[in-house]
């Protein structure tokens, strides 16, 4: 096991990186009332979340293999089976079981 002295610098990165993002949240929470955000950046800042959660999903949906494009495989159609079932259903708690189990299924069948 490697001691303190050998990993100093990560713990320092980790503080750090702590720092910063308390900063930049608490700055805006402590400030930003006196700041008025422009309509269009208000507008912008709602499709924030959204945009994240795409760029998380799709990689992991359609990863890429250098020079040959997405590959299509069992966590695509696990995706597409959880897509149909929400629009059948509305319902979150049917979409992660749903999505879940075949997500199972189709890594046990297709291997």
């Amino acid at each position: 096991m490697m001691s303190f002295e050998d990993q100093w610098y990560v713990y320092l990165a980790i503080c750090l990186l702590m720092v910063s993002v308390v900063a930049t949240r608490a700055s805006y929470w402590l400030f930003g009332h006196h700041i008025p955000l422009p309509d269009r950046v208000r507008l912008a800042l709602k499709y924030a979340p959204a945009a994240g959660l795409v760029a998380i999903i799709v990689p992991e949906i359609l990863p890429w293999t250098a020079g040959a494009g997405p590959v299509f495989d069992f966590k695509l159609w696990a995706a597409l089976i959880a897509i149909a079932l929400f629009k059948l259903t509305r319902s979150a708690v049917v979409v992660i079981v749903g999505g879940t189990v075949a997500l199972w299924l189709l890594r046990t069948w297709m291997g």
